[in-house]
């Protein structure tokens, strides 16, 4: 078993701060350069042919346990409606916004986790949620008046995500992680494939495989299925060297490196309000994490 060393799981966790939104703003750069399911299969093929050959040459076995298998069904399901949904979004909302609305999951998270797991929900951690949930319609107020209702699509998103949670925490402890994302990879892919074939030959354009229009396309969906792996796989091992509890509050990170790399490629920054939202939304979600690891810490010195 390995020892807790948070410094290098803080370490995993800032590099997945830096390249998942870098992830997201190639996919914003793409935009609608390429179908929404080649952006997704990029994603999924990547994970699969880079960890399912690691898996075997380390001899860890995949999840293959009937119940777990479902709940990877069922988990790929939601990433793949998660993504799916956060790809469109970032096609029409800044960079910052749509990654800081995203981060209302830790809310929606404790709500679940309440009336799904029957975990305890403090009063303090349903304020902070409150504020965090006024903080995300500050953020999305200025896209709403532009964009209409995708505005909320990062709402659901993180409704999907969360739930995509909750069934990881349920298996975690049954599947070794590196095997769960290859597992994981594959089967996403294959229904990717499935809702293609689905689709036939009068199938919309978001739903086509098509080769890249050009050769900067191509190179793109390699560095965003690349990004995408790279990450969730620095998570996955942070979270071996430390608690998700301890990890969370840095997650945060993610909105003003989001933020920079709007500035950086697209030349976005939040107006006023939006800027108001996302920081009442950091601190209301940073709180809300903090407050569930001195619940965890406490029950576990009482034990």
């Amino acid at each position: 078993m390995i020892s807790d060393r948070p410094l290098i799981g803080f370490l995993f966790v800032f590099v997945f701060c830096l390249l998942a939104p870098l992830g997201d703003a190639l996919v914003k750069v793409v935009g609608v350069g390429a179908p929404l399911m080649m952006l997704m299969l990029s994603r999924f093929v990547f994970q699969t042919v880079s960890l399912v050959p690691m898996v075997l040459v380390l001899r860890r076995g995949f999840s293959t346990g009937r119940h777990v298998f479902g709940l990877i069904c069922l988990r790929s399901l939601f990433h793949i409606a998660g993504i799916g949904m956060m790809f469109t979004s970032l096609r029409l909302l800044p960079l910052a916004d749509a990654i800081a609305i995203v981060f209302v999951f830790p809310f929606i998270l404790l709500f679940l986790g309440r009336f799904i797991l029957d975990e305890t929900v403090g009063r303090d951690q349903i304020i902070a949620c409150v504020l965090g949930f006024g903080g995300c319609l500050l953020v999305i107020k200025p896209s709403f008046a532009e964009v209409g209702l995708f505005a909320l699509l990062p709402i659901v998103v993180a409704f999907a995500f969360s739930t995509f949670m909750l069934i990881t925490r349920s298996i975690a402890k049954e599947c070794d992680p590196i095997s769960l994302q290859a597992t994981s990879g594959t089967v996403s892919t294959a229904i990717l494939l499935l809702i293609w074939l689905l689709a036939g030959n009068d199938a919309p354009y978001d739903l086509a495989i098509t080769l890249p229009a050009t050769e900067r396309i191509g190179w793109l969906l390699f560095a965003i299925g690349a990004l995408g792996t790279a990450g969730h796989l620095c998570m996955t091992i942070a979270l071996r060297f430390a608690p998700s509890a301890t990890l969370a509050p840095l997650q945060y990170v993610e909105i003003p490196v989001a933020t920079f790399l709007g500035w950086l490629f697209f030349r976005e920054l939040p107006d006023g309000l939006a800027a108001l939202g996302i920081m009442i939304t950091i601190c209301a979600g940073v709180f809300v994490v903090m407050s569930e690891r001195q619940m965890l810490t406490a029950k576990a010195t009482s034990e």
